[in-house]
């Protein structure tokens, strides 16, 4: 089983590998992972089409992880979850156990959601 850095590593690797050192330096990146969406660097979907992909997606299994937290929770029997369960929770991203997809709740009421799927 993964350990909780190796996870997050592996989001970063997945989900941010065509974002280099210099433009993860110019969004802050390490300050709010979801920059990459909201400041257009990797394409994604948006609002109500992100959540509507979001709770079509297959989700046998999740993690969730929260900005800044080296915590990883993994979601087993995660079928029923939806985004609206997670409207009150704050940069929080939520990712299929092979790392195909994510969603990312963000705290700012005017960024996001977002959903973003590995082609």
């Amino acid at each position: 089983m993964l350990k909780a850095d190796e996870i997050i590593d592996l989001w970063d690797k997945t989900f941010a590998k065509n974002i280099n050192e210099q433009l993860k330096k110019e969004i802050h990146y390490e300050q709010f992972k979801w920059h990459i969406f909201s400041y257009e660097k990797q394409d994604c979907l948006k609002k109500e089409d992100a959540r509507e992909a979001f709770d079509t997606s297959s989700k046998d299994e999740l993690y969730v992880m929260y900005q800044g937290f080296p915590i990883v929770f993994l979601y087993t029997s995660a079928k029923e979850v939806v985004s609206k369960d997670f409207d009150s929770q704050l940069d929080i991203y939520i990712f299929d156990k092979n790392f195909t997809w994510t969603y990312v709740h963000t705290h700012e009421s005017m960024c996001g959601p977002y959903f973003y799927k590995v082609i």
